[in-house]
């Protein structure tokens, strides 16, 4: 299913944001189980024209900055959080298979971690804030947006595991 139309509901209670945290923080380490032993030649292959894997990984460099604005956003009271670009403009221009994996990958372990060390320091009452999510047009608790990110992160996990065993025939 693509991204885009996934639909979501945030009826859970704000204080499973501890889990959600944890969730966010493996990522990276499931990015490197997910590629290991995966030639860096197959690591920038395009299937049917659409991103590489490591293309995927640096799409999630690219949405830390939008998630870290959502973050100023829910600080500042902001009624509704930033947009996304939809058209993934970003991820297009950033030519992330020019560099290596290991670049893609030190720069994404690198912003998860900032953004980590910052949600850990959040008093509890602020994963309850809440501001409009302009694409999916609904309220959004910060907590909620925790767990939008992290099933963000394991959409394009998913698509990474896909293309590995697209890749390796298996």
């Amino acid at each position: 299913m693509l991204w885009i139309n996934r639909k979501f509901e945030f009826d859970f209670p704000v204080d499973i944001y501890p889990e959600i945290i944890d969730r966010l923080t493996s990522t990276p380490a499931r990015i490197e189980d997910i590629i290991r032993d995966v030639p860096a030649a197959t690591l920038k292959m395009r299937h049917s024209g659409k991103w590489s894997i490591q293309e995927h990984i640096g799409h999630l460099i690219n949405t830390e900055t939008l998630f870290t604005g959502r973050l100023d956003d829910f600080e500042a009271g902001i009624e509704t959080l930033r947009p996304a670009d939809m058209t993934n403009r970003r991820t297009y221009e950033a030519n992330h298979n020019q560099g290596s994996i290991e670049a893609v990958l030190r720069e994404f372990n690198s912003a998860r971690n900032k953004l980590i060390e910052r949600i850990k320091a959040y008093p509890q009452d602020m994963f309850s804030r809440s501001a409009n999510h302009p694409h999916l047009n609904k309220p959004m608790r910060m907590v909620d947006s925790l767990y939008f990110e992290a099933e963000h992160d394991d959409h394009h996990l998913n698509v990474m595991k896909e293309l590995v065993m697209h890749f390796s025939g298996k």
